[in-house]
């Protein structure tokens, strides 16, 4: 596998030795925006004086005193043998007044970069309300099935995986199994936001998604730094896959792109809100001037390619959109469209726990990169990549 380790927060204070700004007081705002974007987190521990005065090449006496003017505000706490610690008063005044003060900054930047770019303040006030909209109904969704899963699930030998369906996942999750049959797996198809979602609030051990940036064009890391900010993360890549439009054998509605989803003899099958399909859809539609009231069948939704492959071999529906190993499971024609990238993503801690190493020595394995590519739709060549992300 190949590992790529990022910075600690703290390795990224920087100095400006020509400012009139005290060095101390550098390093004491610099540490503070970083428990203020939550990047340090209550009851974690800072350097020692020495490791910090050696990292920024300056006297220990200027850490010390960083130290003792956070220490005074009552943001660190330093204690005899044990350290200096970001306080674990969740509720302090000053800590929220920090982190308030971060969002306040963040906001603002968004708002006016949105009104540089020629937007009124009613269409950025808009984007912002359907945004929020969307984010707290994703977050009730995932609550409630999650809920549920936590009543049936309290096993310590029982791993939990939330996130967009995929057959990849489905055939790692089998050998797991025939392998190690002690260990039970339970995986949610609520899709790929719902997973990092899930992750954000530790009520999963990894996530699988597939979720493309529209600003970047990336793959999955934009949405990772947004939701997980400082969380120390692995991404192991599992598979690059084919994404297109599945419809009923031999084309007998005759779809030859996006644009005939506007048709309307043609009735679609879309996936849930907050699955990277679904989301790749959105922007689809976006870029072909579609609007979803034009799409008959878009409110219509199911939870994994398979379902949706069903639905149109049974004619339910005569077109969706989803992966080429589920066409060809279902015996659907299909048109590839997009190539898209799949990952895993995974508490560093969990990463490194017995109950999942096994999963990384399958995953690891030209036996499984076999199996996957026999699928059909798959592309194995950077399976098992792994890269540590914070």
């Amino acid at each position: 596998m190949q590992l790529i380790q990022d910075r600690k927060p703290i390795e990224e204070i920087r100095l400006d030795l020509a400012a009139q700004i005290p060095l101390y007081e550098q390093i004491a705002e610099q540490i503070k925006q970083l428990i203020a974007s939550n990047r340090l987190k209550p009851g974690e521990h800072l350097p020692t004086v020495r490791q910090l005065a050696q990292l920024l090449h300056i006297n220990p006496g200027t850490v010390v005193r960083a130290y003792s003017e956070l220490e005074r505000e009552q943001i660190v706490v330093s204690r005899r043998g044990k350290g200096t610690l970001v306080s674990a008063k969740a509720k302090d005044p000053l800590v929220i007044m920090l982190r308030q003060r971060r969002l306040s900054s963040l906001a603002s930047d968004s708002i006016l970069e949105a009104l540089s770019l020629g937007y009124s303040p009613e269409e950025v006030e808009a984007a912002f309300h359907v945004h929020l909209a969307r984010w707290r109904e994703e977050r009730k969704n995932i609550a409630e099935i999650l809920e549920k899963e936590d009543k049936r699930r309290k096993s310590p030998d029982t791993i939990l995986i939330v996130g967009s369906h995929d057959l990849a996942l489905d055939l790692l999750v089998g050998q797991l199994k025939q392998r190690n049959p002690g260990v039970s797996v339970k995986i949610i198809h609520a899709g790929s936001l719902a997973g990092l979602i899930a992750l954000q609030e530790e009520r999963a051990d990894l996530a699988g998604i597939h979720l493309l940036d529209e600003e970047t064009g990336e793959y999955n890391y934009p949405y990772i730094k947004h939701i997980l900010p400082g969380r120390e993360l692995a991404i192991v890549h599992l598979a690059y896959r084919i994404q297109g439009l599945m419809f009923a054998k031999n084309n007998p509605k005759q779809v030859q792109g996006l644009e005939d989803l506007r048709r309307p003899d043609i009735t679609f099958v879309n996936r849930q809100k907050g699955s990277g399909t679904r989301v790749l859809l959105d922007l689809q539609l976006r870029q072909h001037g579609i609007l979803p009231s034009e799409v008959e069948g878009y409110e219509r939704t199911l939870d994994t390619h398979l379902a949706v492959a069903l639905s149109i071999a049974k004619s339910e529906a005569d077109a969706g959109l989803g992966i080429e190993a589920a066409a060809r499971a279902c015996d659907v024609d299909f048109l590839p469209l997009f190539r898209e990238r799949y990952d895993l993503v995974i508490p560093v801690e969990k990463y490194k726990s017995k109950l999942l190493s096994p999963l990384w020595e399958i995953i690891a394995s030209d036996d499984f990169r076999a199996v996957v590519s026999n699928v059909g739709g798959y592309d194995t060549s950077q399976t098992g990549e792994t890269s540590f992300f914070q």
